[in-house]
Protein backbone atom coordinates (compact mmCIF):
# COMPACT_ATOMS: atom_id res chain seq x y z
CA UNK A 1 0.00 0.00 0.00
CA UNK A 2 0.87 3.41 -1.07
CA UNK A 3 0.88 5.14 2.63
CA UNK A 4 0.36 8.95 0.76
CA UNK A 5 -2.14 7.79 -1.29
CA UNK A 6 -3.38 4.73 0.47
CA UNK A 7 -3.71 2.48 -2.78
CA UNK A 8 -1.94 -0.16 -3.82
CA UNK A 9 1.13 0.61 -6.10
CA UNK A 10 0.07 -0.23 -9.72
CA UNK A 11 2.11 -2.48 -12.07
CA UNK A 12 2.04 -3.17 -15.66
CA UNK A 13 -0.27 -6.08 -16.66
CA UNK A 14 -0.69 -8.86 -19.52
CA UNK A 15 -4.14 -10.19 -19.95
CA UNK A 16 -5.08 -9.18 -16.12
CA UNK A 17 -2.08 -10.36 -13.83
CA UNK A 18 0.35 -8.00 -12.98
CA UNK A 19 3.67 -7.83 -14.26
CA UNK A 20 7.39 -7.25 -11.81
CA UNK A 21 10.46 -7.15 -13.55
CA UNK A 22 13.95 -7.14 -11.67
CA UNK A 23 16.96 -7.04 -14.31
CA UNK A 24 16.32 -9.92 -16.58
CA UNK A 25 13.65 -12.37 -13.89
CA UNK A 26 9.73 -11.49 -14.79
CA UNK A 27 7.58 -12.38 -12.15
CA UNK A 28 3.70 -12.87 -13.43
CA UNK A 29 0.99 -12.96 -10.88
CA UNK A 30 0.43 -12.02 -7.72
CA UNK A 31 2.01 -12.80 -4.66
CA UNK A 32 -1.25 -13.03 -3.12
CA UNK A 33 -2.60 -15.95 -5.14
CA UNK A 34 -1.50 -19.58 -4.80
CA UNK A 35 0.76 -19.47 -8.10
CA UNK A 36 3.35 -16.82 -9.65
CA UNK A 37 5.09 -17.59 -13.04
CA UNK A 38 8.70 -16.44 -13.27
CA UNK A 39 10.42 -15.57 -16.41
CA UNK A 40 14.20 -15.67 -16.74
CA UNK A 41 15.69 -14.21 -19.70
CA UNK A 42 18.46 -16.72 -20.59
CA UNK A 43 19.74 -15.12 -23.49
CA UNK A 44 19.52 -12.17 -26.07
CA UNK A 45 20.18 -11.06 -29.06
CA UNK A 46 20.51 -8.33 -31.29
CA UNK A 47 17.56 -7.10 -33.86
CA UNK A 48 18.30 -3.99 -35.63
CA UNK A 49 19.25 -1.56 -32.49
CA UNK A 50 17.22 -3.42 -29.95
CA UNK A 51 18.67 -6.39 -27.67
CA UNK A 52 15.48 -8.73 -27.57
CA UNK A 53 14.92 -11.88 -25.02
CA UNK A 54 16.27 -14.99 -27.08
CA UNK A 55 15.84 -17.93 -24.72
CA UNK A 56 13.31 -17.88 -21.84
CA UNK A 57 13.12 -19.87 -18.79
CA UNK A 58 9.66 -20.59 -17.14
CA UNK A 59 9.20 -21.78 -14.15
CA UNK A 60 5.45 -22.30 -12.98
CA UNK A 61 6.08 -22.02 -8.22
CA UNK A 62 3.94 -21.64 -5.56
CA UNK A 63 3.91 -18.72 -3.70
CA UNK A 64 4.07 -20.16 0.02
CA UNK A 65 7.08 -19.41 1.70
CA UNK A 66 6.90 -22.14 3.71
CA UNK A 67 7.61 -24.60 1.11
CA UNK A 68 11.35 -25.45 0.41
CA UNK A 69 12.85 -23.43 -2.84
CA UNK A 70 13.08 -26.97 -4.75
CA UNK A 71 9.54 -27.91 -4.12
CA UNK A 72 8.23 -24.49 -5.12
CA UNK A 73 8.19 -25.28 -8.41
CA UNK A 74 5.54 -27.39 -10.08
CA UNK A 75 6.02 -26.86 -13.66
CA UNK A 76 9.50 -25.31 -15.82
CA UNK A 77 10.78 -25.05 -19.57
CA UNK A 78 12.39 -23.11 -21.51
CA UNK A 79 10.93 -20.90 -25.44
CA UNK A 80 12.73 -19.70 -27.62
CA UNK A 81 11.13 -15.78 -27.40
CA UNK A 82 9.41 -13.54 -24.64
CA UNK A 83 5.86 -13.44 -26.71
CA UNK A 84 5.50 -17.63 -26.94
CA UNK A 85 6.82 -17.43 -23.27
CA UNK A 86 4.45 -14.95 -21.61
CA UNK A 87 1.64 -17.09 -23.58
CA UNK A 88 2.69 -20.37 -22.06
CA UNK A 89 2.84 -18.43 -18.84
CA UNK A 90 -0.67 -17.42 -19.18
CA UNK A 91 -2.33 -20.78 -19.76
CA UNK A 92 0.07 -22.25 -16.79
CA UNK A 93 -1.43 -19.47 -14.56
CA UNK A 94 -4.48 -19.68 -15.71
CA UNK A 95 -4.82 -23.09 -15.35
CA UNK A 96 -3.17 -23.82 -11.85
CA UNK A 97 -5.51 -20.98 -10.76
CA UNK A 98 -8.24 -22.22 -11.83
CA UNK A 99 -8.16 -25.89 -9.76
Amino acid sequence: MNEKTGNAEQFPTYRGKPLVRCGDVIYYGSMKDKYVVKLEVKSKKKVQDLEVADKVSIQLMYTDQNIRARKQIVKSSEKSGLYLAMDIADAWLSRALAE
